[in-house]
């Protein structure tokens, strides 16, 4: 019976990408390297204007020409050039070489330096809003499957029964660190550059912060020299370290779903159809599992990407471009799995390996007095551990199952392990119904999660308590992404505001 249909990620950012909706839409321009250099001469205009840096007379027709500009690159087909001195010659020839004064105190440094904060910022908004859809469909379905028994593996092996939800929630916490770390990353990329010129600043007196607060940014650099030279340099080994642990997370995640996926019998199967799967061309009855191929290939490849920046940053002098490309490091933060994840867990059949496994009997062993567990029932631990490891020597280790008869860690073991030293342990009838799984009785294996009882475990009380928090925290950090975005909106919209008012006042 398949219970569960979910979507899983990968790479970068571990992420699914919500293309649909968006599609109905007209696109509007890309907020690229064309797209802040626009901001920043239309911010240019109004501020030097206002200050008396810019003749009033002659503001009106500069802002004419760069408005011209934009227009024509946001255009189906229009140029859209990414650098300084690429993008004037477009100035000059839309509104002459007096908009060239609209150049006075700065420079390409610090004018590339802002675009690509500018750019890093808004990758870092997308892949937390990504992230934080995956996480919720995590959270979702552990909600679904907190009473869900699977396996859990230490070590490559079958441990201990556990909640699916629960080992969902693990997976949820690691990536809500990865979101903690997008929000502190946040901070210190959200800096404007713009006004130090190439290192040491200007004897223009350009108003930074007003600059900064047009262009949406919390705040500016404050050394001229690490604003072009240092700052610029070290963002991208920043973001690649957050984009390298989620996809190790998301890696994490699929090897283990390939554990047992690989197995005669898997419990968790991937939905056929979409390239969720494929058919080998020599081995019709496979079901290659290419989508997970795919995502591991993905957070591979993210990882890879993330490496690049700390290579290219190493042993530079200050300044150099080597670790600044915008594409490569936009690539870095987008790169993730285009494909949707549809996994069907088989409760029937993740059952069956706790018992084959002996898995639950850590149940059993926990109320033994090895580790001060029991007062009552004097047993040093290395004798109480002995049955179960004679059960795992005759069972998966010499190809059988466990034996149909009655497992006593009362009687010990000596009757399913010739040979092997038998001890008199204390135990109650109620014990061994919570504690080792009977092949007589499969059921069993849920006693274990269920009465666990330190915190964070599987037991019901604790599962309310960890998805009331875990929802909690994906709707701080949706509302983090959504104030954001809207700050940058806002400062930007302004700026479309009191430009619109200069492009339009009268010649004086």
């Amino acid at each position: 019976m398949r219970i569960s249909l979910f979507r899983t990620a990968s790479a970068a950012a571990c992420l699914l990408a919500g293309l649909g909706a968006a599609a109905q839409q007209p696109a509007p321009a890309p907020r690229d390297e064309f797209f802040w250099l626009g901001q920043i001469n239309k911010a240019t205009a109004v501020i030097n204007t206002e200050a008396g840096l810019l003749d009033r007379a002659l503001a009106p027709r500069l802002a004419a020409g760069v408005a011209q500009v934009i227009d024509a690159g946001n255009r189906p087909g229009g140029r859209r050039p990414g650098t300084v001195i690429t993008f004037e010659p477009l100035l000059i020839e839309a509104a002459g070489p007096e908009v060239t004064l609209l150049h006075a105190g700065r420079s390409s440094q610090d004018m590339h330096a802002t675009f690509r904060a500018a750019i890093l910022r808004d990758d870092l908004l997308a892949l937390a809003d990504q992230l934080d859809k995956t996480t919720a469909t995590l959270v979702a379905l552990a909600e679904r499957h907190a009473g869900t028994i699977v396996p859990n593996y230490t070590n490559g092996v079958a441990a201990q029964p556990n909640s699916y939800g629960h080992y969902l929630l693990g997976h949820a916490a690691g990536l809500a660190r990865d979101a903690d770390r997008i929000r502190e990353a946040y901070v210190r990329t959200d800096r404007s550059p713009m006004g130090t010129t190439v290192l040491n600043g200007t004897s223009w007196p350009l108003d930074r912060n007003r600059m900064a607060a047009y262009l949406g940014f919390g705040a500016t650099v404050d050394n001229a020299y690490d604003a072009a030279q240092i700052f610029t340099g070290e963002r991208a080994v920043e973001v690649g370290s957050i984009v390298a642990s989620i996809a190790l997370h998301a890696g994490a995640f699929i090897e283990d779903v390939m554990t047992q996926y690989a197995q005669p019998r898997p419990w968790i199967l991937l939905q056929e159809g979409g390239g969720n799967t494929y058919v080998s061309s020599a081995m019709p009855q496979k079901r290659n599992p290419g989508l997970l191929n795919a995502t591991r290939r993905e957070a591979s490849t993210a990882i890879t990407l993330a490496q690049g920046t700390v290579i290219q940053a190493h042993n530079i002098p200050p300044g150099m471009d080597d670790p600044k490309s915008v594409p490569a490091n936009s690539a870095m933060v987008k790169e993730r799995h285009h494909g949707a994840a549809r996994l069907a867990a088989h409760p029937r059949r993740a059952g069956h390996q706790p018992r084959a496994s002996a898995g639950g009997a850590q149940q059993r062993l926990d109320r033994e007095p090895g580790a001060g567990r029991r007062a009552d029932a004097q047993v040093p631990a290395a004798v109480s551990h002995r049955p179960p490891f004679r059960l795992r020597d005759r069972g998966p280790c010499q190809g059988a199952r466990p034996p149909p008869a009655r497992f006593s860690l009362r009687r010990g073991a000596p009757h399913l392990c010739p040979g092997g030293a038998g001890h008199a342990l204390p135990a109650r009838a109620a014990d061994e119904r919570e504690g080792i799984p009977q092949h007589a009785r499969p059921g069993d294996h849920r006693a274990q999660p269920r009465n666990r009882a330190t915190a964070g475990g599987p037991q019901p009380a604790e599962m309310q308590r960890m998805l009331a928090e875990a929802r909690g925290r994906l709707v701080r950090q949706q509302d983090w992404v959504s104030e954001k975005r809207g700050f940058i909106d806002a400062s930007l919209a302004r700026l479309d505001r009191d430009f619109d008012r200069l492009r339009t006042a009268p010649d004086r």
